[in-house]
């Protein structure tokens, strides 16, 4: 383990991969908003003493001393985290923006930490963070990145250097998700449809036979799961990967129409139930068609 003093700002699903990754949050501290709000702070508290980090009380007490800040938070609030703990941010401390953000949102970010004396590396997370954890694939980019490698290999962790200029790395990644985020929205509107039709066993089948290389029932099923747990912060992402594509001078057509798919199938509150996979993509597919009426127009 690096001798860094590691902090994370947001602890959710990422930030508790790599902590349970590494196999102990010992010495490491952590601040999630969520713990302002009484009604998420018991809820985030035990996600603390779960993962056994310290949680801290507010920003300034989480960065104290940290010379390695993982910025976990969502795609829409990166930007204000960044502007938040800049002022509280130790000089020279590595800023990790872990967050799935257009370019020029983390070239906007990079401008407010290096203001403060930080020091910003875009990290694009390459992969769901389960089950590899730690392990996960990252590309890194920024005139920093050389040194935020040093700082994730002796963590355990897989960076791999995208460019030395902020957004080499989430460039990749907002292109990327156009299609493995499409992918899904096409899974939902095709396998909703076809269950309600009656016409899912003929239209999978149709697929199996197209696509041999893919187990249908188990994707659309996996597909299904995806969105629901997490398709708010997946439209989150997808507004940006329109963004990134606006600013490239192309349409974002499919981008806006991800962000849609998402939004309607991801659930709200950590509370509401998730469509259970060993029931199969069909009873999966009727829960949601039954027990919602958020995808519709």
């Amino acid at each position: 383990m690096t001798n860094a003093s590691i902090t994370f700002i947001g602890c959710g699903e990422a930030a508790g991969a790599f902590i349970e990754g590494w196999g102990s949050g010992a010495g490491i501290r952590a601040f999630d908003r969520k713990t302002e709000d009484a009604a998420t702070a018991t809820a985030k508290r035990a996600d603390y003493d779960r993962l056994g980090v310290t949680g801290a009380a507010d920003r300034a007490e989480a960065l104290k001393d940290a010379t390695a800040v993982f910025c976990t938070v969502t795609a829409d609030q990166a930007l204000t985290a960044a502007r938040e703990c800049a002022p509280l941010l130790p000089k020279g401390a590595l800023w990790f923006d872990m967050n799935s953000c257009a370019p020029e949102s983390k070239r906007e970010a990079s401008r407010v930490i290096e203001a403060a004396g930080g020091r910003y590396v875009d990290v694009a997370v390459m992969a769901p963070v389960y089950p590899k954890r730690h392990q996960v694939p990252l590309l890194i980019a920024g005139p920093h990145a050389e040194a935020g490698k040093d700082v994730l290999v002796s963590l355990n962790m897989a960076p791999r250097i995208a460019g030395e200029n902020v957004g080499d790395a989430s460039t990749i990644k907002m292109v990327r998700s156009v299609m493995i985020k499409g992918m899904e929205a096409l899974t939902a509107e095709c396998a909703l449809a076809a269950v309600r039709a009656g016409v899912d066993e003929a239209v999978i089948g149709s697929l199996v036979q197209s696509f041999p290389g893919i187990d249908w029932p188990e994707q659309v099923a996996y597909n299904l799961e995806r969105m629901t747990v997490h398709g708010q912060r997946r439209a989150a992402e997808l507004e940006e990967v329109a963004v990134t594509l606006d600013d490239l001078g192309l349409p974002s057509d499919m981008a806006r129409a991800i962000v849609q798919w998402q939004r309607r199938l991801g659930r709200t509150t950590p509370d509401q139930p998730v469509p259970d996979m060993e029931q199969g993509y069909r009873g999966m597919a009727q829960e949601l068609l039954e027990g919602s009426d958020a995808w519709r127009k």
